[in-house]
This record gives C-alpha cells, sequence and structure tokens, in this order.
C-alpha cells in the first residue's frame, strides 16, 4: 500500500506542521487540507500549510490514500462524519489526538469503509492555530499507531513509514494501554499545570503581579504548559477519563503521603522520593527527549 496523496482536516499547529514536514521530507507527496474556521484556511493557504487548501472536506479528502483528522478529540465524529461519504472505500484515515479508546470508536463507527488506524504524534508546543506549525515538530520525537487487531499490516506499515518520513519514530501499541500511558505521561502533568497555575492566580495574600515578577524556573514552566489550547484539553480530560481517574486517584495517594512527611519532618522520606525521581529526569535525557543543557536549553532567560 502506497501514500501519494495525504489529506489533513484541520491546520492549526500539528496540522500544520505536518503538511510542511511532508513538503520538506516527503517531496513527492501531494497534500491537500481543510479546516472549519475560513479564516485559518485563508492562513493555511497563505502560509503554503499544504499543496492545495479546500473550501469543503470534500475538495480536501477526495482521491486520498491517507487522511488525518488533526482536529481535538471532542469533534472527532463529526469530523469523520463530514468526510464519509467522500473518501475512497480502503482510504487510511488516522488522526493525531491524544486520546485513543474514544477515538477508535468514534472513527470506526462513521467510516466503516476506511482503514481506520489511530494514532499518536507525541509532540507539541503550548502554542496553536496555523501560524505555529513548523516542519521539524516530529523530529526525534515519537508516534503511537494503534491499530485494531484486524488492521491490515499493510496499510499499519504504509502509516508508519509516513510517520518515519516526518523525522518521527514509530511505536505500535495497543489503544486502551496507550491511555493509560499518557495519562501519566500527559494528561495528569497538564491537570497539575492548570490547577498550580490557578491556585497562584486566586491566592489572596500574593498578588498575581508578585506571581508573574517573581515565577522561578518551577511555576514559569507549569505555566508553559497551562497555556495549552484548553478546548483540546477539556476535550482529551473527558475522552481518557477512566485512565486519568485512575492515575490521579493514585497521585492523590502520593500527595497524601508527602503532606505526611512534611507535616511529620520526615526528611528521608522525602529525600527519597527527590532522589528516585531525579534519575527518571536523567533517563529522558538519555533518550534524547529533552535538553540536559541549563534552563533546558533556553536562549533567553
Amino acid at each position: 500500500m502506497t501514500i501519494r496523496r495525504v489529506a489533513i482536516i484541520g491546520l492549526g499547529l500539528i496540522g500544520g506542521s505536518i503538511g510542511l514536514a511532508v513538503r520538506e521530507n516527503l517531496p513527492d507527496l501531494t497534500t491537500t487540507g481543510w479546516d472549519a474556521d475560513g479564516d485559518v484556511r485563508a492562513q493555511a493557504a497563505a502560509r503554503g500549510l499544504v499543496d492545495t487548501v479546500g473550501q469543503t472536506p470534500a475538495d480536501a479528502v477526495r482521491d486520498a490514500d491517507l487522511v488525518i483528522l488533526c482536529v481535538p478529540v471532542g469533534a472527532m465524529a463529526a469530523a469523520a462524519q463530514a468526510i464519509a461519504a467522500h473518501i475512497t472505500p480502503g482510504t487510511i484515515v488516522s488522526d493525531v489526538g491524544s486520546s485513543k479508546r474514544s477515538v477508535c470508536e468514534a472513527l470506526g463507527a462513521a467510516l466503516p469503509e476506511a482503514i481506520v488506524i489511530p494514532a499518536h504524534p507525541v509532540a507539541g508546543t503550548e502554542n496553536s492555530g496555523p501560524d505555529a506549525g513548523f516542519a521539524t515538530l516530529f523530529r526525534q520525537r515519537w508516534c503511537i499507531v494503534t491499530p485494531a487487531e484486524d488492521t491490515p499490516q499493510t496499510a499499519v506499515d504504509a502509516l508508519a513509514d509516513f510517520w518515519v518520513g516526518l523525522g518521527a519514530t514509530v511505536e505500535v501499541m495497543d489503544a486502551r494501554h496507550h491511555d493509560l500511558v499518557l495519562a501519566v505521561t500527559s494528561h495528569i502533568p497538564h491537570l497539575i499545570a492548570y490547577t498550580i497555575v490557578g491556585t497562584a492566580s486566586d491566592l489572596e495574600e500574593v498578588t498575581r503581579g508578585e506571581v508573574i515578577k517573581y515565577s522561578a524556573g518551577g511555576f514559569r514552566d507549569f505555566t508553559r504548559i497551562a497555556a495549552s489550547n484548553p478546548t483540546m484539553w477539556r476535550d482529551v480530560f473527558l475522552s481518557n477519563r477512566d485512565a486519568v481517574l485512575e492515575v490521579l486517584g493514585r497521585f492523590t495517594e502520593d500527595l497524601s503521603l508527602l503532606q505526611r512527611a512534611i507535616r511529620n519532618g520526615d526528611g528521608d522520606t522525602l529525600f527519597e522520593l527527590f532522589d528516585r525521581t531525579r534519575t527518571i529526569r536523567r533517563s529522558i535525557i538519555d533518550e534524547g527527549q529533552d535538553d540536559a543543557r541549563p534552563d533546558f536549553g533556553r536562549k533567553d532567560h
């Protein structure tokens, strides 16, 4: 199975970056795109995010070998229904959502004649919109592909080759396991970031100006995460609620343990936790998933 024509539905950060990455790394492929927002379509055309920006979903997906839905998880079903009548049977339809079980169900129900292979490129920034995309977003990042057991291997291989061509490393994973893993590595950290930034903003004894003025690295980095697209993250938490609640329960128990250690002056427990978690940071750097330079390699401070 060969992919020659790629349609991208949703031309924000991820969709735009896919289009730019295809142009830079896979120039023989043809790209089309569509976005529900007319202003976004105009910006996408001006930036050249794809070869052709359609005026309707049908324009974008007609004759495509691969359709990638780059919309919030909560909009996945509607996006699939909008293209259902316009794709050729056997077309590969994928996505970029951060939760997979709900996407598997939504796309499978709306597109029974397509080859549905949900995927999740584990890449992004706190920015959104068509101006936020860049061609190297997926380089040296993971893309998790979650096919059903009966998905043709040739289609899985074609999608994996596509993402490898954009610079990503592909991992095939069960959708349920993906959702648990991402609840730990992404969803709960975002929930914590949104909470701590909100708590700091609500403290009556500390002014908002002081919170901003004296932000050290820790709080500043929480605000970066908390600046992420609110629609996308609302949908992620609702669509992956089972895994999020499971991990959140464990986190709450661990937080209670820390509270008791601090209250009781138990320095040994605190040191043991801090030392153990420091090794995880080192492992992330060893995997090439972050920068070991001071201040995360930022050029400006």
